[in-house]
């Protein structure tokens, strides 16, 4: 389990993401050394496991068992996905020192330390499938020293995207948006905005059958409600000062439902979601950056063209960048960093940011289960 030997440059670490919008697993093969994503497959969730993991955010009838499934379930499809990766690259599983893995996030629920966060994964079980250490259970140590849990990339996407010369944001716009606030000073901040991709793919779910927006079609052929949006921008949450962060136990459908006019027409009110992800980004970023004149998007809402002008529109004295433009496509960022993570735990370095979880200091973040 120890590095490889200083004499050969390579690093290798495998990163698993499965975010908030339960699209499915991304896994990366990852240089630690040079910091370089070597090969990126991402595959969807089994229906089956996708719908229960999708159940497991409410409160509902037998939950022990049936999560215990799901963390099965999450295992096999990071294991089916590791193999597929190193086979496409043509990598000996002896070369990767070790797999970070994210699992499902089914509920999170941080404060003080009584809170708590809750990814499904069978660590013990990827690790007898892949036959890789893996390096799982990323957040509760923050949240057991005080913080958040959430968000953690800041620390990477500080490690990847710092421009010393001046000011810059990096938004991941995932099931939930937040935000890495990278100073030209040397300070890291960040928290989660709050909805993005979430309520945006279960409306067009529930009202077109299909998995998400693409590029922001649906939204762009309805009109903004304007008194729908300024109900959903009174939700408490987004007036909180960081630390914070958030999930599906706040924002999902059942949120919207009590907001909505019997006869708002579909379509407006996907319009009003993509706005509401957009004016909480922008609102966000001008009141914990003003000065920032460069956003770096990553995550699958930055393919969404609808969402990405409304925030050049909301944003105007600053650029919008990909985060490809800097050599790490949208798709492999929130991977790639849980790649980095598990090198920080097998290196024993902290992976958490005190000043944007909140934690009481800086914590070595995981719990391993050798191959």
């Amino acid at each position: 389990m120890a590095s490889l030997p200083p004499t050969d440059p390579r690093r290798l670490y495998v990163g698993l993401m499965s975010g908030t919008s339960l699209d499915g697993t991304d896994a990366v093969l990852f240089d630690a050394g040079s910091r370089a994503v070597l090969g990126h497959v991402h595959a969807p969730f089994p229906a089956a496991l996708r719908d229960e993991l999708l159940a497991l955010n409410a409160p509902g009838g037998n939950e022990l068992h049936r999560a215990a499934l799901a963390a099965n379930g999450v295992a096999r499809a990071y294991a089916d996905v590791v193999a597929q990766l190193l086979e496409q690259t043509g990598t000996p599983r002896s070369s990767v020192i070790a797999l970070g893995a994210h699992g499902q996030t089914v509920r999170h629920q941080p404060g003080g330390f009584d809170g708590y966060t809750i990814q499904l994964l069978n660590g013990a079980l990827l690790a007898e499938q892949a036959r890789i250490a893996v390096v799982c259970d990323l957040r509760s140590r923050d949240i057991a020293a005080g913080g958040q849990g959430a968000p953690l990339v800041p620390a990477f996407h500080r490690a990847m995207f710092d421009a010393a010369e001046q000011d810059v944001a990096v938004l991941n716009l995932g099931g939930i948006s937040n935000l890495s606030l990278l100073h030209a000073d040397g300070r890291t901040g960040g928290f989660d905005c709050g909805p993005a991709n979430c309520l945006m793919d279960g409306w067009i779910a529930q009202h077109q059958g299909l998995g998400f927006d693409a590029d922001g079609a649906w939204a762009a052929s309805g009109e903004i409600l304007p008194d729908l949006l300024a109900a959903l921008l009174a939700e408490p949450y987004f007036a909180l000062p960081p630390p914070k962060s958030t999930g599906r136990d706040l924002f999902h459908l059942g949120w919207l439902q009590p907001h909505l006019a019997p006869d708002a027409r579909p379509e407006d009110v996907q319009a009003t979601l993509l706005a509401l992800t957009a004016h909480t980004v922008a609102d966000a970023l001008t009141a914990h950056m003003p000065q920032a004149r460069r956003l770096i998007a990553c995550g699958g809402g930055a393919r969404n063209g609808q969402l990405m002008k409304a925030l050049g529109r909301l944003l105007p004295g600053v650029t919008l960048a990909s985060s490809a433009d800097h050599g790490l496509p949208v798709d492999q960022v929130e991977a790639a960093a849980f790649a980095w993570l598990a090198h920080r735990f097998i290196e024993r370095q902290p992976g958490n940011l005190p000043g944007v979880t909140g934690a009481a200091g800086p914590r070595v973040l995981g719990a391993l289960h050798p191959a």
